[in-house]
């Protein structure tokens, strides 16, 4: 990824509560080295990239304390969604208009489902490409949002061919509706048609970079245990359904990545007496762990190791917050620990 010169969106994305802020924060820092201006966007709703990087970060590009070229953004689905009504029920001539039109479409958006997401991954997609930024990293909400979010561009693109069938039989009908609403019939089926033409526009041209390998990556992550590495399975299938390229898997919270179970165990095995009780249990649940987590990164190397990038992220004993330890932590990605030193 840092060395592709030409992506330009690299989602990060994977079930929830295994790293993905401190992934994309990472890799955000390493890109950064080597790209003039990188910028990071959380579509979370839970933002963490303010606690990750310990500093405010809002709805604007924010440049990252420590960092010239790197910036974040936390971005809001309902606040582009109540940006979109306000557009379109300026259209109307008084303000009694304007809030009868506004109650029309906040019926309309709560009566189709995902309507309000999907407008808003628009504006969304629209300020990021008005941006002048070299690569853009998404820090993606866990697994199922993410899913959604990615399929908004072929489900829009063809929600936007009905629409557009519609309105050439209908259009006068909008016309008539604003009209009872006191609204210039008009005004607001241009602002209309022109707010759904931009997005379609825009649809569009973000389904063409989606599933253009040199422009979209999509780095899945996970933990070495069973719903993890089978929620990225589901994921990776999902993601070539979509023709978005998918070929990085990073696996936090690693024990001990350079050692062997097997060998703990011997080291444990001829130890265990000189160690007091509660020392033996501690190792025991640790040696419980890191044979459990070891099932599962060999799996993992089973199922992705010939046509995946598989990183193995050890377990710190402190938590990733702050710009150095996150540029100390980022360097792991780039110089992952050796698997055959342990060996």
């Amino acid at each position: 990824i840092i060395d592709q010169k030409t992506l330009q969106w690299v989602f990060v994305g994977g079930k929830g509560g295994v790293g993905k802020t401190t992934t994309s924060c990472c890799l955000g820092i390493q890109l950064a080295l080597t790209r003039n201006k990188v910028l990071l966007v959380s579509t979370d709703p839970a933002h963490n990239l303010s606690d990750a990087f310990s500093q405010k970060i809002g709805r604007e590009p924010t440049a990252i304390q420590g960092f010239d070229n790197l910036c974040a953004m936390e971005i809001d689905a309902n606040d582009d969604m109540d940006k979109l009504q306000n557009e379109l029920a300026n259209a109307t001539t008084d303000e009694d208009a304007a809030s009868g039109f506004n109650a029309l479409l906040s019926e309309l958006s709560s009566s189709i489902p995902g309507i309000d997401e999907a407008m808003s991954f628009a504006e969304l997609m629209k300020q990021v490409q008005s941006l002048d930024y070299d690569v853009v990293v998404f820090d993606t909400a866990p697994t199922g949002h993410t899913l959604r979010l990615l399929s908004f561009p072929t489900i829009l693109e063809k929600a936007f061919k009905k629409i557009f069938e519609l309105k050439d039989k209908f259009g006068g009908l909008i016309g008539q509706t604003a009209a009872i609403f006191g609204g210039n019939a008009a005004a607001i089926q241009d602002t209309l048609t022109s707010k759904l033409e931009e997005t379609r526009a825009i649809i569009q041209k973000v389904n063409t970079a989606f599933q253009d390998p040199n422009v979209t990556t999509f780095v899945c992550v996970c933990i070495p245990e069973f719903l993890s590495i089978y929620e990225t399975e589901r994921l990776v299938q999902e993601l070539s359904k979509f023709g978005i390229d998918a070929h990085n898997i990073v696996v936090n919270q690693v024990l001990f990545p350079e050692k062997d179970a097997e060998e703990m165990a011997d080291w444990y095995g001829k130890n265990k007496d000189l160690l007091p009780k509660e020392a033996q249990s501690i190792c025991s649940k640790m040696l419980a762990r890191k044979r459990m987590q070891d099932k599962y990164i060999g799996q993992c190397f089973d199922l992705y190791g010939d046509d995946f990038h598989v990183v193995l992220m050890p377990l710190l004993d402190h938590e990733v917050r702050g710009v150095e330890k996150l540029k100390d932590f980022s360097k792991l990605l780039v110089e992952p620990v050796d698997l055959e030193e342990g060996a």
